[in-house]
């Protein structure tokens, strides 16, 4: 089969909501693809189906909504390039993390096909709208009003009026919501079905942000609002109150059975409930006190709580035989000392608690959780915004708050992570920010042998001199880059992975490698060979810790690409394909691929036919370059023929670069090879 495609220009989110109204009621479209709802209510009708088309109904509407809309379906205006120089060093050529530079709506059209129903979470942190923040929307788009009626279905005054929003840096309620709009709706098409996306605001936006996550995810989907301290003591600024908290709004894409994991059950200890010597191994309970004789040393005493367990009492001291102590014997115990000896034996522990004045760790309940809170503040170790400070500054050898203000602590990050049940899943943040969310998914990989890997997409967005001087020096002299966003957010992940492989992961892998010797020397070690094995494996696991990332960034479609191929004949030259330079194919092809559903991490193989270069992957065979021949394409069908690796299922030309000629007899032989061999290979033309 022999088609004609112009995608370059036409890259967008796919509506997968529409595809499934066409593929139960293709009945109910015309031969133009317009959906007929007449047609489809009068089946409904037919079937007794009742559809409510009341038009008065709890919702959410703001001026510039239908616009919203058209902005999550409208076409990319960008392709992708590869920072190859950064993605070929040893450290980044296989890995499958990923940061990409670039305004994430367009990077989320580009996302939409590879990345569909693949990323288990989605973490970000967007402008608050506050006033403060600098946040105001300004469209560059190029549409007109009339654009806009013929579009939208709307009137000349309204449409005059969404442009004039759009156009005047608005920081407004509605223009808000006009942003993060297509933003949500397209990376709700990216989750799992059982993923969830979680969202941090404050009090100026949330209570739209809800009834927009509300309309996008489905109102049934709200998982939680957390409330998270993000202040130590807050700002004494205000009269009335002192603002300590923000809020992080969790989505599920869809119901399902996963279960959020929270805290260790037993986490709240501060230091194990023994003697305060070394020479004595169990506890003591206080009514076999007088019949145990017990070395001089201090003690903790421990008394029944109720039907459960025991709880800490108070301390005790033995000198000299004789118990310093004012005891009480009015409790009931619960547990025999023979009971706890055999306990503490099976691994049983008891701790003093933060929270209680005990905790009893059964052997055999090491692994159970808690389910998380809604609360998220020091008491399960998330730290504050001046956390998050203090973080940045010592990666980045500064005084605190002088490279990035506002940002989020990788305690809070790795916090919602280990909510999810698995260790391999993809996580995306779009709002990227200096780069936390990487942090911390790299931090928790080599804290607990994970294999998570992250997307991050930011803005360059220019760091004002006056504003903040620090930071622009920092990336213009140190850096030597153009005062953006991104270069911190690019330096923050190379300084991160440095210190995590040199603070955790090598540290570990000298633990292990101790512990090995320490085994090897000894003779009666009990499955000793298998603990020496296991301890090998965990160190090749942590020497393979993935600590790179890709850099791929959105750049503007050549000025003049505006070819529309039913309207290409030979004589015609509407784009002058010879001003393309390598780079520009290269950022060509990866688009395209991504376009086609192969990931941005994953390399195309490079095939030779005959001295012509060609591209492999996924069943695909792209044809980019000019000079192909009729020898290539003979080595081409001989290659299909012969190499039982190389199954092209579609064969891709770049139309530009071939002659109208070398096309039909491209498109000819495959028809033909397909009628010989018994094959289906998809020919297509794109521009």
């Amino acid at each position: 089969m022999s088609k004609e495609q112009k995608i370059t220009t036409n890259i967008k989110a796919p509506n997968h909501d529409w595809e499934i109204l066409k593929k139960h009621f293709p009945h109910c479209f015309d031969k133009n693809g317009k959906f007929d709802f007449a047609k489809f209510k009068s089946q409904m009708d037919s079937q007794n189906i009742e559809l409510s088309f009341e038009k008065e109904s709890y919702g959410l509407d703001w001026l510039g909504k239908s616009y919203a809309r058209l902005l999550a379906s409208d076409p990319a205006t960008t392709l992708l390039k590869a920072d190859e120089g950064h993605n070929t060093k040893p450290e980044n050529a296989n890995t499958e993390n990923l940061l990409i530079k670039g305004d994430n709506l367009e990077v989320l059209k580009h996302l939409a096909n590879a990345y569909y129903e693949k990323i288990k979470m989605i973490y970000i942190d967007p402008p608050y709208n506050t006033g403060s923040d600098d946040f105001v929307y300004n469209d560059d788009r190029k549409y007109t009003v009339k654009d806009l009626q013929n579009l939208l279905g709307i009137d000349e005054e309204k449409a005059q009026r969404i442009l004039d929003f759009t156009k005047s840096k608005s920081n407004s309620h509605s223009a808000w919501l006009t942003f993060m709009y297509p933003r949500l709706y397209i990376a709700k098409q990216l989750l799992r079905e059982d993923g969830v996306i979680f969202v941090s605001i404050d009090d100026n936006e949330v209570a739209q942000l809800r009834l927009l996550m509300d309309e996008i995810f489905g109102e049934e989907n709200f998982v939680a609002e957390f409330v998270w301290v993000r202040k130590k003591k807050g700002a004494f600024l205000s009269r009335k109150i002192r603002k300590m908290t923000e809020f992080i709004l969790c989505y599920q894409k869809s119901e399902n059975d996963t279960v959020f994991i929270g805290e260790q059950a037993y986490s709240d200890k501060l230091q194990p409930i023994v003697k305060r010597t070394n020479s004595i191994k169990e506890l003591v309970f206080p009514q076999n006190l007088i019949q145990t004789k017990l070395e001089d040393g201090f003690y903790e005493m421990i008394k029944s709580r109720n039907s459960t367990g025991v709880t800490f009492k108070n301390n005790f001291e033995v000198k000299n035989g004789i118990v310093i102590t004012e005891l009480k014997t009015e409790a009931r115990y619960v547990w025999s000392q023979d009971f706890l000896n055999e306990e503490i034996k099976n691994g049983t522990q008891i701790f003093l608690s933060k929270q209680f004045s005990f905790n009893v760790l059964r052997y055999n309940q090491a692994e159970k959780t808690k389910t998380p809170s809604t609360l998220i503040d020091k008491n399960v170790e998330v730290g504050t915004n001046e956390d998050a400070s203090n973080e940045i500054a010592k990666l980045f050898n500064t005084e605190v708050g002088v490279i990035f203000d506002y940002a989020k602590p990788t305690s809070l990050i790795k916090f919602l992570v280990r909510f999810l049940p698995t260790k391999s899943d993809l996580i995306l943040d779009f709002f990227a920010g200096s780069g936390t969310t990487g942090d911390a998914v790299m931090q928790l990989n080599a804290e607990d042998g994970g294999n998570r890997k992250f997307i991050l997409v930011q803005l360059p967005e220019p760091i004002d001199e006056k504003k903040n001087k620090t930071a622009y020096d920092f990336v213009k002299n140190e850096l030597k880059a153009e005062p953006t966003i991104f270069e911190i957010t690019k330096e923050r992940l190379l300084r991160a992975a440095k210190k995590i492989k040199t603070e955790i992961i090598d540290k570990k892998i000298e633990e292990k490698e101790k512990e090995i010797k320490d085994l090897e020397a000894t003779l009666d070690f009990e499955n000793k060979e298998e603990k020496i094995k296991q301890l090998k494996f965990e160190i090749d696991s942590l020497k393979q810790q993935d600590l790179g990332f890709k850099i791929f960034e959105t750049i503007p479609i050549w000025e003049d690409y505006n070819f529309e191929a039913e309207e290409f004949d030979s004589s015609q030259t509407l784009f002058d394909a010879g001003k393309l330079s390598e780079d520009d194919i290269k950022a060509l092809l990866i688009t395209w691929k991504t376009y086609d559903g192969i990931p941005l991490t994953q390399n195309l193989e490079s095939v030779d036919l005959s001295g012509y270069k060609a591209y492999y992957g996924n069943g695909k065979l792209y044809l980019m370059h000019k000079g192909f021949t009729t020898d290539n394409l003979k080595a081409l069908l001989e290659k299909i023929d012969s190499d039982n690796h190389f199954e092209p299922k579609t064969i891709i030309a770049f139309g530009y670069h071939f002659e109208s000629a070398r096309l039909r007899e491209l498109a000819e032989n495959v028809k033909t090879y397909n009628n010989k061999k018994k094959t289906d290979i998809d020919f297509i033309i794109r521009y």
